[in-house]
């Protein structure tokens, strides 16, 4: 039995009240949706800036009523501390996923960035230790690996951050190990490469590269890569990112705890190379997109130029072991994203 097996046998055994910050959100609604599955009580946290209302409601309608009445809602903002502590009172995890994600977003408005991510997280901190939660793991980014050359990416091994976004979540893995140390806190970093999957949102200036690119092909629209197309990501599939946030939740070894882990497949793929795979994955419903051809710019500035993670330290101390990889995840959320980009 894996160590997720293991994991969720004893979730089922032995529910949990949880908090998930940006509940809302792609990552915070389909961790809303993997807890409600296994029985657990579930707080959620939004103030809607960047979540949407619909992707509670999938999450109610793929539930079963007597799940979807284990969650509670609070509309706040974790720029409010008052709203943190209301959130976080007698909860046993936490999961603050709450961020304004997108490099080029904290480019154009870093005080915004640097208010959510950096004072929410610290609010979020503040309050977990306040009102004695077992423990809280929180939304990191491999942003933060930066400037730094070496392939695949090791946690111990970071470079100069190259965006407000990398600063502001370089910061958050400060505050925790400074709350971990001063109070205590038990505290587990996630550094997130590439999530994609159901209830990410295709649209918006920031939207992420996999729904915005699926979307633009179905709808005939100019599918924009920046640079030569050889830039390269770690992608992962929302699966695999839930299953780390309850390991590392819910570990009993010690030596896991007061860690940053990369939470990635291990596997590198070019942008040249994702525009093939998105076509030949909707060519039999699209047969159009068969002839589409990528629209080339410039690079944008703050972009990592090749991203790829290892992926042993989660494997080791966590039990850590992804279940999709990037084709098995865009099969997975296939469906999902030709029903809802249309």
């Amino acid at each position: 039995m894996s160590a997720y097996e293991q994991c969720r046998t004893a979730l089922s055994a032995s529910p949990r009240t949880w908090l998930v910050t940006g509940v809302a959100g792609f990552i915070g609604s389909n961790l809303l949706e993997a807890l409600l599955r296994f029985n657990q009580t579930v707080r959620g946290l939004d103030n809607f800036a960047t979540g949407h209302r619909r992707n509670l409601e999938e999450v109610r309608r793929r539930v079963s009523p007597e799940q979807w009445a284990r969650f509670q809602f609070i509309e706040g903002d974790v720029r409010d501390l008052s709203a943190c502590q209301q959130a976080c009172a007698g909860v046993d995890y936490v999961l603050h996923q709450a961020a304004l994600g997108s490099v080029p977003r904290s480019i154009q408005d870093p005080v915004t960035s640097t208010e959510v991510n950096v004072n929410g997280t610290l609010h979020m901190l503040i309050a977990a230790r306040d009102q004695r939660v077992r423990r809280l793991v929180y939304a990191s980014s491999s942003s933060v690996y930066g400037d730094h050359p070496g392939l695949p990416k090791v946690e111990d091994q970071i470079g100069q951050p190259l965006s407000p976004y990398a600063a502001s979540k370089l910061t958050n893995e400060l505050y925790a190990g400074v709350f971990a140390r001063c109070y205590g806190l038990e505290v587990i970093g996630l550094r997130y490469f590439n999530v994609f999957g159901p209830r990410q949102d295709p649209e918006g200036p920031y939207a992420a590269v996999i729904p915005k690119w699926i979307a633009a092909l179905i709808r005939h629209e100019p599918v924009h890569i920046y640079g030569d197309g050889q830039t390269s990501r770690d992608f992962c599939y929302v699966d695999n990112v839930v299953q780390a946030n309850l390991l590392a939740a819910t570990t009993t070894n010690p030596e896991a705890v007061g860690q940053v882990y990369n939470v990635a497949v291990g596997q590198r793929t070019t942008l040249n190379e994702l525009f093939q795979c998105l076509q030949q994955l909707l060519a039999p419903d699209f047969p159009a997109v068969r002839s589409r051809q990528p629209v080339y710019a410039d690079f944008r500035p703050g972009d990592v130029r090749h991203s790829l993670a290892d992926i042993s330290k989660a494997s080791r101390l966590l039990g850590y072991a992804p279940t999709h990889s990037l084709a098995d995840g865009l099969k997975a959320a296939l469906d999902w994203y030709k029903q809802n980009v249309v």
